[in-house]
């Protein structure tokens, strides 16, 4: 009805009927998607805290510059403890962390839910809490497979082409069908095992560094849909392609 009746008043101030549908007011658009949206509401679900596991979050640090010129809160630290080590994580400062003793339980909230950045960084927050949480108690791991004709990958104390990083620091040494053996040192906090020479595990409290690790190693061989071969992590599977006839 709106639209009919603004059509109707630009005829009455003289315009052509040719230029009254371009300057009337447009229906309003409807979505094609029949079901309401839904916003994920990840970053309100409480974390589980077992009892082996404190987390605190630390004062902030004092800082030499004056605070009264600081237009930028500093982030909060929080510090995760457990049995596998201790990890540590910055939180924007707008966000509270609050936690029930009795309950083991762990929440997160923001101010502003209605803010973009807020809410995107609340539920980023709070999943890569959980994770240090499950790193700390449980552990996070990473299974490789290799998959050729001669791919293998061994673990060495030392490396020819590349030095040592850190006191103690082992290499992964690669075999993948290069004229020369790939060399990687494995960072400080992953624990590389090798019980075949076409199996490697990687270990470690920080899912990140395990994971990462994880991606550099892959990165070397990917798997290829032609014949199957390459460096596979935990589950992968790739789908086979025809073979080009000509």
């Amino acid at each position: 009805m709106g639209s009919l009746a603004c059509g109707h008043a630009l005829r009455t101030i003289g315009l052509p009927d040719f230029l009254v549908p371009a300057l009337a007011t447009p229906l309003r658009c409807r979505s094609f998607a029949s079901s309401a949206q839904c916003r994920s509401r990840i970053g309100a679900a409480p974390l589980s805290i077992p009892p082996e596991v404190e987390v605190t979050l630390l004062p902030p640090p004092r800082s030499k510059r004056n605070v009264a010129i600081r237009r930028v809160a500093p982030p909060q630290q929080v510090e995760i403890k457990g049995p596998l080590g201790i990890l540590n994580l910055k939180i924007p400062s707008y966000m509270d962390l609050k936690q029930d003793a009795e309950t083991r339980k762990a929440t997160l909230s923001v101010p502003d839910r209605e803010e973009r950045k807020q809410r995107e960084m609340w539920g980023t927050t709070r999943a890569i809490l959980n994770n240090h949480i499950l790193g700390v108690s449980e552990g996070h791991t990473a299974i490789l497979r290799f998959v050729g004709v001669g791919y293998r990958a061994l673990l060495e104390p030392t490396a020819k082409t590349k030095q040592p990083e850190y006191e103690g620091q082992q290499f992964v040494i690669l075999k993948l069908g290069y004229a020369h053996p790939v060399e990687l040192g494995v960072p400080k906090n992953v624990k590389v095992t090798i019980p075949q020479p076409t199996r490697m595990l990687l270990e470690s409290a920080d899912r990140h560094a395990v994971t990462q690790f994880a991606a550099e190693i892959r990165a070397w061989k990917r798997p290829e849909p032609y014949k199957g071969k390459g460096i596979f992590v935990n589950g992968e599977t790739i789908r086979l392609k025809a073979k080009k006839i000509k």
